[in-house]
């Protein structure tokens, strides 16, 4: 059994599109949850589907708060989160069901209108795939892995690199799965469209300064003073 977490910020304007995705699969999962983390533009979403679960925050959390509050929610044998800008194959949880493993991969179809970036980003990591990009992620991590909620709830979601623009939250969680002897198998098919888009950008610009800044004013402190002879 298999709870599906839709996470959205600021991507209200494509919750549809994926909320479609997992209501159209051959196998629904037992629980799709819908959580808008403080960015007010999903609102118009209940009364379209309502068969989904929602929770609309009155303030943001941050992804890692966020995250950490809806898995201790899951009272499934397994959990998964999905961005609210991204979607599913239609027979992805039927294929995730068959599974025993504690977590479960995927692989990744890269698309959207910024789609090029992922080949800066892991650069000889993807290929091409009609039209878009296919990212092998054979026994590998991402985001939307399916995993065991016992044992991400003995972990918990947390920030894994502290000098990144992203928690990483998810990395961090692989890891400690990983350190506790958790089993990982994989299912070489392309399931997850993993949309780039205009507002992965704009929705971080503000962190992206302030990380520019900082690293700006790091280096500055740490130049040697040059004496005068």
């Amino acid at each position: 059994m298999i709870t599906l977490v839709i996470a959205s910020y600021h991507y209200g304007h494509l919750a549809a599109h994926c909320i479609e995705s997992i209501l159209a699969q051959s196998k629904r999962p037992q629980r799709i949850i819908f959580v808008d983390d403080g960015a007010f533009d999903c609102h118009h979403l209940p009364a379209l589907y309502p068969e989904i679960e929602y929770i609309l925050r009155e303030k943001n959390l941050g992804t890692v708060e966020n995250f950490q509050n809806i898995l201790m929610q899951v009272d499934t044998e397994y959990v998964m989160f999905l961005g609210a800008d991204n979607w599913l194959r239609a027979d992805t949880i039927e294929l995730l069901s068959d599974s025993q493993s504690d977590i479960v991969t995927y692989d990744i179809v890269v698309t959207g209108e910024l789609k090029n970036e992922i080949l800066e980003r892991v650069p000889h990591q993807t290929l091409n795939y009609q039209g878009d990009f296919y990212w092998d992620r054979q026994g590998l991590h991402h985001g939307s892995m399916m995993y065991r909620t016992s044992i991400g709830k003995k972990i918990g979601y947390a920030v894994s690199n502290h000098h990144a623009i992203h928690s990483q939250e998810d990395w961090n969680l692989w890891d400690k799965m990983i350190e506790l002897g958790a089993s990982v198998s994989s299912i070489k098919e392309g399931l997850l469209y993993y949309r780039r888009h205009r507002e992965n950008y704009l929705k971080y610009s503000d962190e992206i300064n302030q990380l520019s800044n900082a690293r700006d004013n790091l280096s500055k402190v740490q130049e040697p003073e040059l004496l005068e002879i």
